[in-house]
């Protein structure tokens, strides 16, 4: 198993949302987060002078069985490019162990339903 963090521009969000959707990844976790970049620039908006060196970001995060990492991948790298600086990254961590809380089942088991194994 492992967890697949990917940090993407708000704008993209939906996007990898119905990528991660097409390629049967049903189940995820994101969160509004905030982080600097590389990019150090203010940005002028009527008259006011904005610091854009902190970024509003999505993390998605993803918990998947190893046959499903590198389609997970290639769903959020499609959706989430623009092509710019700033399309974010993805970071993959091994899991040692996952348990589903209801049955007490563990391992990857826990991270689908066995009747609908695909």
């Amino acid at each position: 198993m492992k967890k697949i963090e990917a940090i993407i521009r708000r704008t993209k969000f939906e996007d990898v949302k119905e990528a991660l959707l097409e390629v049967d990844i049903e189940w995820f976790s994101y969160y509004d987060v905030r982080g600097v970049g590389k990019s150090r620039q203010g940005r002028i908006y009527r008259g006011v002078v904005y610091d854009t060196s902190s970024i509003e970001r999505i993390l998605v995060s993803i918990v998947v069985r190893d046959k499903n990492v590198e389609k997970t991948i290639n769903a959020i790298l499609k959706a989430a490019e623009t092509g710019e600086i700033g399309d974010g990254r993805i970071f993959v961590v091994p899991i040692l162990d996952a348990v589903r809380i209801r049955t007490g089942e563990r391992g990857d088991i826990a991270l689908y339903n066995a009747e609908n194994e695909n």
